[in-house]
């Protein structure tokens, strides 16, 4: 069985890197739309 110590430590670290992907994942959903830069001129 682990100690107390190490349950929370593997506990947090799930925590942290959870709420991490959820952050980047926001990030990367919520922020500037894509534009279309690269438009061919003769249309």
């Amino acid at each position: 069985m682990a100690s107390n110590s190490k349950k929370t430590e593997s506990i947090r670290k799930r925590k942290k890197t959870a709420q991490a992907k959820k952050r980047k994942k926001l990030a990367s959903k919520m922020s500037t739309p894509v534009f279309a830069i690269h438009i061919d001129k003769s249309e």
